[in-house]
């Protein structure tokens, strides 16, 4: 039984940056590197898609694919469907799945190695990553979810908005009150606790502040969170992808 099976979801449609998982990265796929690197730790990866392109390059650098359905909303939806599939064909069953998001050719692997070691607690239902804020306009920025946590390590909560609220600091120096983390979105869950999730509607919390962690928490489940002092580099558009080659990523 693999203690951790990691999960890459991949999508051949983005409004973005259509077919970005097949992308050329200096004569591999996008996905290519990601299973790579991925597969470069850990002994068991498989890729989770419903587009065919995706699934027969997969198989012609030896990968190991399953299709899953097209009508999944999110990664974590996708995840689940691969968990039953993998656990099916090898008459298996998995302890720990993480999910890899696709876009990231980049990955650090010890931000996979922070995740595992999460699960060293047995508290721990679903782990992901923080880092802490060093730069002012994070924590005033919708588009970069901050978190707090409890003396145990555990999310509190998940907001667009700045948390906690300085109430008698100035704007602009929030950060010199207060140590915040913004998330850097990965994860990792017990298979139990995976296949749980996914069969729960969307929460009041979620649909006000478009947070998918946020169904978890308010329904009672345990994040663990691992602070990194390093960020995510994920590939959302051909420039992006033309930055991180210019920065020397590869």
């Amino acid at each position: 039984m693999p203690e951790f099976l990691a999960i890459i979801p991949a999508r051949y449609s983005s409004t973005r940056f259509p077919g970005k998982p097949l992308a050329d990265i200096g004569g591999k796929s996008m996905i290519q590197r990601v299973y790579e690197r991925v597969a470069s730790l850990l002994d068991h990866v498989i890729v989770a898609t419903d587009d065919e392109r995706i699934r027969d390059a997969v198989g012609k650098f030896g990968g190991v694919v399953i299709m899953t359905s097209p009508d999944h909303k999110s990664g974590t939806d996708r995840c689940a469907e691969a968990l039953e599939k993998f656990e099916e064909k090898k008459k298996t069953s998995a302890e720990v799945v993480i999910n890899i998001q696709g876009d990231e050719p980049f990955i650090r692997l010890d931000h996979i190695s922070l995740l595992q070691s999460c699960f060293k607690d047995g508290k721990t239902e679903i782990a992901t990553l923080i880092r802490p804020v060093d730069d002012e306009s994070v924590i005033h920025d919708p588009n970069r979810p901050k978190v707090v946590i409890g003396k145990n390590g555990f999310a509190i909560y998940f907001s667009r908005s700045a948390i906690p609220y300085i109430r008698n600091g100035k704007r602009g120096e929030w950060h010199s009150h207060h140590t915040y983390y913004h998330h850097i979105g990965m994860y990792a869950y017990r298979a139990r606790i995976l296949r749980e999730i996914t069969q729960l509607p969307p929460g009041r919390l979620e649909l006000a502040e478009s947070l998918e962690q946020l169904r978890w928490i308010e329904n009672g489940y345990k994040i663990k969170t691992a602070i990194t002092e390093y960020d995510s580099v994920s590939i959302d558009t051909p420039e992006d992808l033309k930055k991180a080659l210019q920065s020397g990523l590869l």
